[in-house]
Order: C-alpha cells, then sequence, then structure tokens
C-alpha cells in the first residue's frame, strides 16, 4: 500500500512539473522555475506530495552528479587559456570578493565562521545554465557583455570543485586542526585529478574508439552512464564528493572527439534526474518560515541583484570596459545559481546550517532565480537608457572602421557569418573576382581570417549601423550563411530598411522557416535538407542515364515551386522534433468496407478546407492525382492527404467513423 502511494505521488509530481515547464517556455524561462514551483507546493511544507526515503535522494544527488559531468564536459584547458584574462582576472576577483563580502555579513548577522563561508560562496555564483540559455537566444552570447559574463561563469563552475571538497572538512570532528584536515582533502583531490587524468589519457579515449566501432547506440550510452558513475565513486570512496568525481571525468572526456555525442547521450537522463534534485530543493522551502523571514529574504534578494551586480559592473569598469559593458555583464550575473542549491544541499546535510537558517538563503535563490531572466532580457534597453553616449561609443568606433574599410566598394556580397557556408562561397567569389566583405561574431575566426588577409569584420549584422558602414546600399547582394531564423529576420527588416531591391539570399536548416523568411523580405529562401535532396537526386538521374536538360529542368521546376513537392512526405510516429508537430505531412488513410466515407463524392467530404488537401487516390493500380471531385469512393481505396497533423487526424477520424 505504501508502494501504491508512493507511485501516485511520483505521478503527481510528473503531471505538475509538465504543466509547470510547458507554462514556463510559453514565457521563455528556465524550467528550473517550474521545478522549485513544483517542489514548493508539493513538499512536506506544503502539500505534503513529495515522496520521502533515500532512493529519492540518492537519484537528486545522482541529479547533481550528471549536471557537473556534462559542466566538465563543456570545461576546455584550451578555452580557459584563450580567456585567462577575463576568466582568472575578472572571474577570480569577482568569486573572491564576493565571498569575502558575504561570509562577513553572514558571520555578523549571527552564523558560525564555517557557515558563514559556505553562503559567501554560495551568493557568489550565478546560473550557468540561465545565462547560457538566455543569451544564447537574444544572440547576445558572442558580445562584449556575453563573453564577459561567460568568462566569470567559467571560474565560478571551476569554484564550486574546492567547496565540494571543503564542505565535508568543515563539518568533520577535526575543527580543531582544521588547515591539516583541509590539506589532506585538498591532497585526495590532487589524487583524484591525477587518477582520472591518468585513465582518460590512457583509457577513456581507447574504450570509447572501442564502444563506437561496435555502432550501439545502446553501448555507447551505457559505457557514458559507468564511466560517469564509475568517477564519482572513486572520488566517494576517497572521503570526497560524488559530483567532484563527474565533473573530472567530464573534464577529461571533454577532451576527446566524443565530447558532444556523450553530451547528447547524458542529456535525457541529466534533465530528469536534475528535475527532481530541484523538485527536492524547492520541497525544502517552507512558506510559514518565507512570510516570517520575509525582510531576511528581500534583503539577501537585494544583495544578490544591487550589491553583487554593483561588484561585477565596478570590476568590468575596472578592466577598461565602457559603462554600458560593465552594467550589462552586472545585469547578467546578478542572481543566484543552480550550484548554490548543490552547495546548500550538501551543506544541510552535513549539518552546517539549522533548516531555520537555510530557509531565507533558499527562498533568496529562487527568487533571484525567477527575476534574472527579466533581467537578462531587458539588459541592452536598460544600458542604453541609462549609459546611451559611453555605451555606443564603442560600437561608432567600430563602425567608424568598418565604414573606412568598405568606403571603395561598390557592386560587392555582403557575407552575414563567415563560418564554413561563408568561407565556401567566399573562395567562389574570390575565384571570379567579386568584392566581397563578410562579418562574424566568433572572434577566433575572424582573428584567423584576417591574418588570412580576408576582408572579414567582427560585428552583428542584425544592426542596421554594420550594415550601413558595409555599404549594403551599393552591393549587388547580400547573403546569410548561418541557421537562425530569428537573426536572419532581424536581418533581413534592417537590410530592406536601407535598400527595398538588393537580392537578399538566406541559409536554413529546415523548410519550417521558408514562408517566414520569404514574407520578412528574402529574396531565395535554400533549405539545406530540400537542396540536398535535389543534389543527390540530380547525381542519381544522371547515374540512371537521364538526360541533362531533364535533370536541370526537374530541378529548376522544383524550385520554381518552392519545394511543394520536396516538402509533401510522409512522416512516422515519431516527429524529428517537438515543434513539427504542426508543420505539413503527408498521410495515407486507406477506406475499409463500412467506412463513413465509401459511396459518398470527393466534394461532399469537404476535405479541402483550411490547409487540408487530398493530392491523390490510389485505386488498386491506379493513381488518381488530382482526383476529380466527383470521384465516388470506395472501400479499399487510399486517399493521400496533405495538412498539419491535428487536420490529418481530424479528416481520418471523419473518412472512418461507421
Amino acid at each position: 500500500m505504501e508502494q501504491h502511494s508512493t507511485f501516485i505521488d511520483i505521478l503527481i509530481l510528473m503531471a505538475l512539473s509538465v504543466v509547470a515547464v510547458a507554462a514556463l517556455r510559453r514565457f521563455h524561462l528556465s524550467p528550473i522555475l517550474g521545478y522549485l514551483f513544483v517542489g514548493v507546493i508539493s513538499g512536506p511544507y506544503a502539500l505534503g506530495w513529495l515522496p520521502e526515503g533515500e532512493a529519492i535522494h540518492m537519484l537528486a544527488e545522482i541529479g547533481v552528479v550528471f549536471l557537473l559531468f556534462t559542466i566538465g564536459l563543456e570545461f576546455s584547458i584550451s578555452q580557459l587559456i584563450a580567456m585567462r584574462s577575463a576568466v582568472l582576472g575578472l572571474g577570480s576577483a569577482q568569486v573572491l570578493i564576493s565571498i569575502t563580502v558575504g561570509g562577513i555579513i553572514a558571520y555578523y548577522a549571527g552564523m558560525p565562521w564555517e557557515a558563514s563561508l559556505i553562503v559567501g560562496a554560495i551568493l557568489a555564483l550565478s546560473s550557468t545554465a540561465l545565462v547560457g540559455k538566455q543569451l544564447n537566444e537574444q544572440l547576445e552570447i558572442q558580445s562584449r557583455h556575453g563573453r564577459l559574463s561567460i568568462s566569470v561563469l567559467l571560474f565560478q563552475d571551476i569554484a564550486v570543485v574546492p567547496f565540494l571538497v571543503i564542505i565535508p572538512i568543515l563539518a568533520s570532528d577535526s575543527s580543531h586542526n582544521i588547515s591539516f584536515a583541509l590539506f589532506v582533502a585538498l591532497a585526495k583531490g590532487a589524487l583524484a585529478f591525477a587518477i582520472m587524468y591518468a585513465i582518460g589519457r590512457y583509457a577513456l579515449r581507447p574504450v570509447f574508439h572501442a564502444v563506437s566501432s561496435a555502432k550501439s547506440s545502446e553501448l555507447f550510452t551505457l559505457t557514458t552512464l559507468l564511466v560517469a558513475l564509475t568517477a564519482a565513486a572513486i572520488t566517494a570512496s576517497l572521503d570526497l564528493s560524488l559530483a567532484l568525481g563527474a565533473f573530472l571525468a567530464g573534464m577529461m572526456l571533454g577532451e576527446t572527439e566524443y565530447r558532444h555525442q556523450i553530451e547528447v547521450e547524458i542529456r535525457p537522463f541529466r534533465d530528469i534526474l536534475m528535475g527532481l534534485f530541484f523538485i527536492s530543493v524547492g520541497g525544502l522551502l517552507s512558506i510559514s518560515n518565507l512570510l516570517e523571514n520575509w525582510l531576511w529574504v528581500l534583503l539577501i534578494v537585494a544583495g544578490l541583484v544591487f550589491i553583487k551586480g554593483l561588484l561585477v559592473a565596478l570590476l568590468t569598469r575596472a578592466m577598461g570596459y565602457e559603462s554600458g559593458v560593465a552594467f550589462r555583464t552586472a545585469l547578467v550575473l546578478a542572481h543566484g545559481s543552480e550550484f548554490g542549491f548543490a552547495l546548500l544541499t550538501l551543506a544541510l546535510q552535513q549539518n552546517l546550517f539549522s533548516d531555520d537558517e537555510s530557509q531565507p538563503i533558499l527562498a533568496a535563490l529562487i527568487f533571484s532565480m525567477a527575476l534574472a531572466p527579466i533581467l537578462i532580457r531587458h539588459n541592452g534597453q536598460l544600458a542604453k537608457w541609462l549609459f546611451r553616449k559611453s555605451y555606443l561609443k564603442g560600437r561608432q568606433l567600430q563602425t567608424t572602421r568598418i565604414s573606412h574599410a568598405c568606403s571603395d566598394l561598390s557592386d560587392h556580397v555582403v557575407l552575414c557569418g563567415f563560418g564554413r557556408i561563408g568561407q565556401n562561397l567566399a573562395s567562389f567569389l574570390k575565384e571570379e573576382n567579386i568584392p566581397y566583405v563578410g562579418f562574424d561574431t566568433n572572434p577566433s575566426v575572424i582573428k584567423n581570417a584576417w591574418e588570412a588577409g580576408e576582408p572579414v569584420y567582427f560585428g552583428d549584422a542584425t544592426h542596421r549601423d554594420i550594415l550601413s558602414a558595409a555599404g549594403v546600399k551599393r552591393a549587388n547582394a547580400l547573403v546569410i550563411t548561418f541557421d537562425d531564423a530569428h537573426a536572419a529576420t532581424r536581418i533581413i527588416e534592417s537590410v530592406r530598411h536601407h535598400s527595398s531591391d538588393i537580392p537578399i539570399i538566406v541559409r536554413t536548416r529546415h523548410d519550417k522557416h521558408l514562408e517566414a523568411l520569404e514574407q520578412a523580405g528574402a529574396s531565395e529562401v535554400v533549405p539545406d535538407a530540400l537542396e540536398a535532396s535535389m543534389m543527390l537526386a540530380s547525381h542519381l538521374l544522371r547515374v540512371l542515364h537521364v538526360d541533362d536538360d531533364e535533370v536541370e529542368r526537374l530541378i529548376k521546376t522544383a524550385r520554381h515551386n518552392k519545394y511543394q513537392r520536396l516538402r509533401q512526405v510522409f512522416s512516422g510516429d515519431k516527429l524529428s522534433a517537438i515543434e513539427d508537430a504542426n508543420r505539413d505531412r503527408k498521410h495515407t488513410v486507406v477506406l475499409p468496407p463500412g467506412s463513413h466515407a465509401v459511396g459518398h463524392a470527393i466534394a461532399e467530404l469537404g476535405l479541402s478546407t483550411g490547409g487540408l488537401s487530398l493530392i491523390a487516390i490510389r485505386r488498386d493500380r491506379e493513381r488518381f492525382a488530382p482526383p476529380s471531385a466527383d470521384i465516388i469512393l470506395k472501400a479499399g481505396d487510399a486517399l493521400i492527404l496533405q495538412g498539419s497533423s491535428e487536420e490529418l487526424e481530424q479528416a481520418e477520424k471523419k473518412l472512418l467513423r461507421g
């Protein structure tokens, strides 16, 4: 009976999580907030639906293990070296000063020095998940404040590791000789790193070579899980944190060629178990305690937003950046972190905090993370409003340099994005002696291309002043080479502000954005998947000795008809992505004897309504395409329909009902 009750509780948690995460996605907010909310309302201080027991807590801890494992995968020694001035300068200063300030305030508020140190560490951290997702969606990940924020977050992620080592030591009985205990713990950490490094260097790559050669996704996934959990077990056996071993294992695997595949395989387990972790964290929050200590909660939130934000702004300004860039970096980092929850949970398990002491901190982390997406989303508008003159100074200098470099260009091509496709286009243009200018927001690409003599500049092509400086009014064409429909739409609108007749060619990976980009003003939209299909078709037909003129005619017809024939495809039960669910697809309905449609003319059924259309009818060996409206349907007829999933489902019900 107890097991049955636990099962029902878990089902309720899953249902609440689905509703909460779906609601937050509509507002482009992190699902972390949804899990926390579910934990708050279902925890022991509210409805009491959160199951108790070691199994739940162990699964939640494994969620943290997988989180640290994926952070380790993203951690790169080369990236650290490339960003060393911001990481080691701004990042270290922010973390150390934040820990000091937060720890001193907590100590004078009456906490022991051990707990005060952990409080400082918790408040020093910002959410890598929130910032990375939000900046990426806003196309700011390669901006100045974006790169600075990622640099600080990278150091914060590293700083978590020693605290995973230190917290168990601070809670041990050896407090009378804490320096020796810390030395032993750090020595164990160094030993763990050495073990992981040796395994990663000499064992992991050969193991994954052998596993990948088996071409079994199940074996690859099992091996990845085994490596992550074994690494966690190794550090646990040294009386260190489970998460520390996972981080080190991830870091070792991050240097291999299997990094991205491993991240894909581990993500479902990480997301589900991390959701459980955040639910369990939310369950720790007491609503009654929150109401009693609301002033402390507000003060801590204010400290995270204003004091921490002010510190980041001052440090960024001290590094020589403009006030606007410093302000935007501060807004991006002025909140708590998922790692703060992990450290708080570990400190609670080690009895460094009482429940009452942890409540205001827990509530402040939740509220600051709820506030963070709003601050990050509007960081640009706020910075331009407060520091318009100084903030725009850097872009004006950049625009002036580009304008001077492009002043003699005319009848040229503007390449927005200088990745592989942009560089390939440039090689063709160079072959034909057609002048061009390229833009990208990846500093390393720009550096290498510039040193090779390419006319490429760092710049965000979504800004009108950058396009104007590139002489878009004098250009013969503009090409958007990267696959980002939102950014492409902004560029098209900016270009059309300068010129209504310049040809704009846009690349997109799928055809689902084709109409929207054309409506925005694109002259040609090139979907990768459909063009690849046509290239394969042309090669196949030539191998089959079809005349070149006929092949060319078929390709031209397909392009002229906006790829309509290629977009009419049958989809299986599993669509390639959730957002594809409402895209037009083909579906075949075979009429059994006694179904409603048998004996009726096509015109009577009203199938061609809205986005639904009847493409063809197959009857025995005959095919009617397009079918005449007066055809009387018979049992066994196969109707090929096209429309969205919902329209196809409704049409099938109408055709088959008795």
